[in-house]
């Protein structure tokens, strides 16, 4: 499958959560869903050498890397570390509104210069053979949208980009936390649609506030390209892809939350052979069971044995057993 194709459901890279562990578990419910690292910066993979941090499982793919920067040259040289360790796309974020980001120069604070973020694209396109995107917001403090998202596309795309994401809401990049500004600013989904209009050549995915798979089925069937869930699908897992396959992706197959937690042993048992913790892997499996009953039992047993220095795939066993048993009561 054609990455644009696997791009009409992607999992939006967060801070945090989507490590290499968090995209292996996704993996493992939906076959197809596009996949994105956490933001890796730039100067990190380029200065600080931390080449580790491309680390993944063969069998995330299709996975893309979200890189953070604004210096063309430093960013050309990061996507071709990530090209070469395989990533099957890499992406520029324009959206992190965090003040770690700001006070690199990148992030959202690019929405205020599109023609740098034109220059670091055209330098990472002539790095790397691989797609490069961009991940952007609607506008950041006192731009007006309806003026700053159309120049900052078009100039995006006249630098050679054919695929974005765009989070539908604005960013303030003072007065609001990172946490507030995925909630405050208001959605508009409306002017994420006319970028699609205006610009019918160019694949774009709205993100924000999409929090369900159905949700993300009327983007498309409004028009949009793709849909970018975050923080749904790492909550409920089960609930946003195990049926994406099957209803974004017109593939039959299905698979249960049993075979799931089948799937992840052999990978849990290296991870702790080779002096991994459980815990760095079932903390994004909590929402395995998200609305089932029994479900508190499992994240519980979860979050209370799995952090243990010696927890093993017992703990496991022991919280979907206790699970079962709230279920059977």
């Amino acid at each position: 499958m054609h990455i644009d194709q696997s791009a009409r459901l992607s999992v939006a890279p967060m801070m945090d959560w989507t490590d290499r562990h968090c995209r292996f578990f996704h993996r493992q419910i939906s076959r197809h869903v596009l996949l994105y690292t956490e933001m890796i910066t730039a100067p990190a993979l380029v200065r600080g050498e931390a080449v580790h941090l491309l680390d993944h499982d063969t069998s995330e793919h299709p996975v893309a890397l979200q890189l953070g920067g604004s210096d063309p040259v430093e960013l050309a040289a990061a996507a071709r570390l990530g090209e070469r360790h395989g990533y099957d796309e890499i992406n520029l974020n324009c959206g992190c509104p965090s003040d770690r980001v700001q006070s690199g120069t990148f992030g959202a604070v690019l929405m205020k210069s599109p023609q740098r973020v034109a220059d670091c694209v055209i330098a990472m396109r002539e790095a790397v053979d691989v797609p490069v995107t961009v991940k952007c917001r609607i506008g950041v403090d006192d731009q007006d949208p309806e003026n700053a998202l159309p120049d900052f596309v078009s100039a995006v795309a006249g630098a050679g980009v054919t695929r974005m994401t765009i989070h539908a809401r604005k960013a303030w990049l003072k007065g609001l936390s990172p946490k507030e500004n995925r909630e405050v600013p208001p959605l508009d989904y409306g002017l994420v649609g006319r970028m699609k209009r205006n610009f019918p050549d160019l694949h774009i995915s709205v993100n924000g506030g999409v929090a369900s798979l159905e949700a993300a089925e009327d983007h498309l069937r409004d028009g949009l390209d793709g849909v970018m869930i975050g923080r749904a699908a790492y909550h409920a897992p089960y609930d946003v892809l195990a049926r994406a396959d099957q209803r974004i992706f017109n593939d039959p197959s299905e698979v249960s939350r049993q075979d799931v937690i089948n799937r992840m042993r052999p990978y849990i048992s290296s991870h702790l052979e080779g002096g991994g913790r459980l815990h760095q892997i079932t903390r994004h499996m909590m929402g395995l069971f998200a609305g089932q009953p029994g479900a508190r039992a499992w994240r519980r047993h979860l979050s209370e044995r799995g952090t243990d220095s010696a927890a093993g795939l017992d703990v496991l066993d022991d919280a979907l057993g206790l699970m079962q048993d709230r279920r059977a009561a």
